[in-house]
């Protein structure tokens, strides 16, 4: 049992609670008091420090870490073109390199909770899904592994090389093998065929009655580019919404990536039926995608998270540039009271779990899991700031100077605790350098 106090606690709780000067109480795991108010003897003090809730990241792309500054100045399809081919060669030491160098990077940005999708499984290669899950117990952070999938090369009309499609028995079944390795608390797995563009009707249908089987969520790219809307268009007759709606997946066990390119209508549609979306603001500035309607979704009902999308579409896996930025583009988009400071912090923690249909987690809870973040308050940047709160969002991104998951310390004065950062890093370039050269 710990007890930490002398913080400014953000509880994320329904009325927005809020301890100036706070403690709170971890106990197994989980968090078993939080109060506002003097913290009895023997707690340790962390000096006036902000707390909040371990950051939820709801869309990634581990192995991108091994691909950065590719591509520079491409819009979607054509990034994604020139990436394909490097993709097709990795394997699972190349995998779980690149899942610790991703998972450490956010970690230390505050994220507690990485969902991560991944869909590149070239023949004849095994475990990649294996080496995230076996890189995130190593660092101690939460893992929700995506199964991943693309079935439509570019032979029937797709966009992926046909030596990266799979046959969907196979994508089922290995599914329904990497869900009996989950336990529900730390790992997790979800359904995840890619998208409109590398898939097939039957995969979509398919994968939705198999997650339904077995209680898995659903999830895919959808709407990101006015590209993917045409070509919606062309190959479906349809909208990438209406498409959606056609296989199934208009429903609350699902969200989906990106959502930049939405109707009035689709968010009424969205808001209506659950359907949750990861708002990734840095990835889409980065290719010129555009910027989704947050606000809009906000107002509708809409579950909203954060995600830092892959690291070959943001080279910055970074929770709280996400969250600055999703403040940001909001307020270019639909002014200057568009999100608040508060709002977005919220998307990237309770938004974040409400996505991933966690009620254990995103919020500072008699009986949730121990999953925080502490973010010191005695920085140059702080000089001058009477709302802690607010310039922890206005002022950042910042590194995280502890994190603790499931009551355990994964970062501690801003460095890993299970790991060697230097060490990550090195092995991440021998194996970058091994999947160019080959």
């Amino acid at each position: 049992m710990t007890t930490y106090g002398n913080a400014w606690i953000v509880t994320m709780d329904d009325g927005g609670t809020e301890h100036e000067r706070g403690w709170l109480r971890v106990e197994d795991g989980l968090i078993a008091e939080v109060h506002g108010g003097e913290a009895p003897a023997g707690a340790e003090d962390l000096g006036g420090a902000v707390v909040t809730p371990g950051f939820v990241n709801t869309h990634h792309h581990l192995y991108q870490t091994l691909t950065r500054a590719r591509a520079q100045q491409a819009d979607l399809f054509t990034w994604l073109k020139t990436l394909y081919p490097v993709w097709a060669r990795i394997d699972d030491e190349q995998e779980y390199a690149a899942a610790r160098c991703g998972l450490a990077e956010l970690a230390r940005s505050g994220c507690s909770t990485v969902f991560d999708h991944h869909y590149v499984f070239p023949r004849g290669v095994v475990g990649l899904v294996e080496a995230e899950i076996r890189a995130a117990r190593e660092l101690g952070v939460r893992i929700v592994a995506a199964r991943g999938s693309m079935d439509l090369g570019e032979s029937d009309g797709g966009l992926p090389p046909d030596s990266l499609v799979e046959d969907i028995d196979t994508i089922l079944a290995d599914t329904e093998r990497l869900h009996r390795i989950a336990d529900g608390a730390l790992v997790q797995i979800a359904v995840a065929p890619c998208s409109p563009f590398s898939v097939t009707t039957r995969l979509m249908e398919e994968s939705a009655a198999l997650a339904r089987r077995l209680g898995l969520q659903l999830h895919t790219h959808l709407a990101e580019t006015i590209e993917e809307d045409a070509y919606c268009r062309e190959l479906f007759d349809c909208t990438p919404v209406e498409y959606l709606d056609r296989v199934g997946w208009i429903a609350d066990d699902v969200w989906c990536a990106h959502c930049v390119h939405l109707s009035d209508a689709d968010v009424t549609s969205f808001g209506r039926a659950g359907v949750g979306v990861a708002h990734c603001p840095t990835s889409n500035l980065r290719l010129g995608a555009g910027v989704a309607p947050v606000r809009a979704m906000l107002d509708a009902h809409v579950r909203v998270g954060l995600g830092v999308d892959g690291s070959a579409s943001n080279e910055r896996s970074d929770m709280f540039v996400d969250v600055k930025n999703a403040l940001l583009v909001a307020r270019g988009r639909d002014g200057s009271e568009a999100l608040t400071a508060r709002e977005a912090l919220r998307l990237a923690t309770r938004g974040g779990a409400e996505v991933l249909r966690r009620d254990d987690i995103g919020i500072l809870a008699a009986g949730k899991r121990a999953d925080f973040a502490v973010w010191r308050t005695d920085g140059l940047e702080f000089g001058g700031a009477d709302d802690l709160v607010a310039n922890l969002v206005l002022s950042g991104p910042h590194r995280v100077d502890r994190l603790v998951v499931n009551g355990d310390d994964v970062v501690r004065g801003g460095a890993l605790v299970r790991a060697d950062e230097q060490e990550i890093a090195a092995e991440h370039r021998k194996q970058a350098r091994r999947l160019w050269q080959e």
